[in-house]
């Protein structure tokens, strides 16, 4: 529990700049206007062929993407695609922020982006080319390509950050962690800017065909647009995706002093570990209701001041069955008045960029009044008594906002985010 945070010089925390490439979009107004619209970004895998043998034959991927539009080709081949997903995302947040990077101190300026898996699409290729030719045929890049700090270590070079420099792998809970590392960093004063979020490309033969081993998987291959389903008494699985996002943390004062727009204020995190199981939740949330918890107490509010919620929300019959008993027991009564939906429902979930992408969505909700829907919800489960914004978005001014990621392993983050009213 971050009991100590408050005796810090506890600086203050503005978002100034998002960046985004997901299944329904590959950049941010797109992907947000596809969120408010509820259009479902889960198809037929293309990005390797599948025999009828194939029991999972769906994903979200990232589509139609060009990357040699921000990265140069030679660039490009010493990097997985997932490393090109964060830099590309990273691109666009730096660009969203309006700072000059090639101006002031680099030691104050900082990265924090993490994966879940890291370049497995080299590990794979690289496996195949050792069978196949031998290993005095594998690429020298092989190593640079896989690092799961590689994103993070691109990210520096590609913007002269030279202050902390790090990554985090906690499966799920990846992106949350990293933009959680990210606000403490600023807030006890260590830097002044920090790039912080998390990236995924996990749509291969291995990460498909292991997933689909543990029954984690969503099967319902005739009708992808409908096989990501939190909350629905019908779901079966979650869809598992590809995509990254970056959010640009700055000092809240410099952020006013140099007239940035500022897209919200991050407020509090907290995180806990389950200590239960490598894979499932504990069965009643006691985890994410810490994390929740001591998220809340971070930020110096109370349950009933939280607006909104967007949930981990995978579309597992164990994971969302224990997020709503782990609000439920926080929030109590206010758990009825307050909204939470899961974007999943539309991108799918990207592991360890899930965290970033899903506070993007979170910044936005902020700022434009809008809840994003949880979609194919039809048939809310047993139980479930929550206003968890049905198949379409919602207008609501909200003040607070949390989001939540789970992982594997029992890792649970909890990120508060305010509305930015200028104060």
């Amino acid at each position: 529990m971050r009991t100590a945070a408050k005796s810090l010089p506890c600086r203050r925390v503005a978002v100034t700049g998002l960046g985004l490439l997901s299944p329904v979009g590959n950049d941010v107004s797109t992907a947000w206007r596809a969120m408010c619209n509820g259009r479902p970004g889960i198809d037929t895998i293309r990005a390797f062929e599948q025999s009828d043998e194939w029991t999972v034959r769906i994903a979200g991927e990232v589509r139609d993407w060009d990357p040699t539009a921000v990265i140069d080709p030679r660039e490009l081949k010493r990097m997985d695609r997932f490393c090109a997903l964060g830099l590309a995302a990273a691109t666009e947040a730096a660009r969203d922020s309006g700072i000059d990077f090639g101006a002031g101190d680099p030691t104050r300026r900082g990265v924090a982006i993490g994966s879940g898996i890291g370049g497995i699409l080299t590990i794979e290729e690289g496996h195949d080319r050792l069978l196949r030719t031998g290993p005095r045929k594998i690429s020298p890049f092989t190593v640079p390509r896989l690092m799961v700090n590689a994103c993070a270590g691109n990210v520096s070079i590609r913007f002269d950050l030279q202050g902390a420099n790090t990554c985090t792998a906690t499966a799920c809970a990846t992106g949350g962690h990293a933009i959680g590392a990210a606000y403490l960093m600023i807030q006890r004063g260590d830097a002044d800017v920090v790039l912080a979020g998390g990236s995924e490309a996990a749509v291969s033969p291995l990460c498909i065909g292991s997933f689909a081993a543990m029954k984690a998987l969503s099967t319902r291959n005739d009708d992808p647009a409908r096989a990501s389903r939190p909350f629905d008494r019908d779901r079966d699985g979650f869809v598992l995706a590809e995509g990254a996002a970056v959010l640009v943390l700055e000092e809240l004062e410099q952020a006013k002093t140099r007239g940035a727009t500022i897209h919200a204020e991050m407020i509090g995190f907290g995180s806990s570990g389950d200590a239960i199981h490598i894979a499932a939740p504990d069965e009643n949330g006691r985890g994410a209701t810490q994390a929740m918890r001591v998220a809340l107490a971070d930020a110096g509010i109370d349950p009933g001041d939280v607006d909104y919620i967007n949930a981990h929300g995978t579309s597992t019959p164990l994971g969302d069955a224990a997020e709503v008993r782990a609000v439920t027991a926080l929030f109590g009564s206010h758990a009825s008045e307050l909204a939470m939906s899961s974007t999943k429902s539309m991108t799918g979930h990207a592991l360890g960029a899930a965290g970033g992408i899903e506070s993007v969505a979170t910044v936005l909700a902020l700022r434009e009044g809008v809840l994003p829907p949880t979609i194919n919800l039809d048939h809310p489960d047993e139980g479930f008594a929550m206003n968890f914004v049905p198949n379409m978005a919602q207008e609501r001014s909200i003040r607070h906002a949390i989001n939540n990621s789970f992982g594997f392993g029992g890792h649970n983050v909890s990120l508060v985010f305010r509305r930015w009213d200028g104060e």
